[in-house]
């Protein structure tokens, strides 16, 4: 593989598990302020408003499978 390919990989892996924690970041914040308004009105929600807000994570732990796929293209 050249350096060229190799920038382009590693790139590419940065971008996947990047934009994932942001998305998921940006997700968890719009999930908890929407869950504390309905706690504040439904004490009896909290179990759902926790797994709303674990859901998200499943999209780092994607992005991260992603960059950890594209750095064993990298041969290591």
């Amino acid at each position: 593989m050249t350096t060229m390919e190799v920038g382009l990989l590693g790139i590419g892996a940065g971008l996947a598990i990047g934009l994932a924690a942001l998305a998921t970041g940006y997700a968890q914040a719009r999930i908890g302020a929407a869950g504390i308004g309905a706690l504040a009105e439904k004490p009896e929600l909290t179990g759902r408003v926790i797994l709303l807000l674990a859901l998200p994570e499943t999209l780092v732990i994607l992005g991260f499978a992603v960059a950890a796929m594209i750095i064993l293209l990298l041969g290591g």
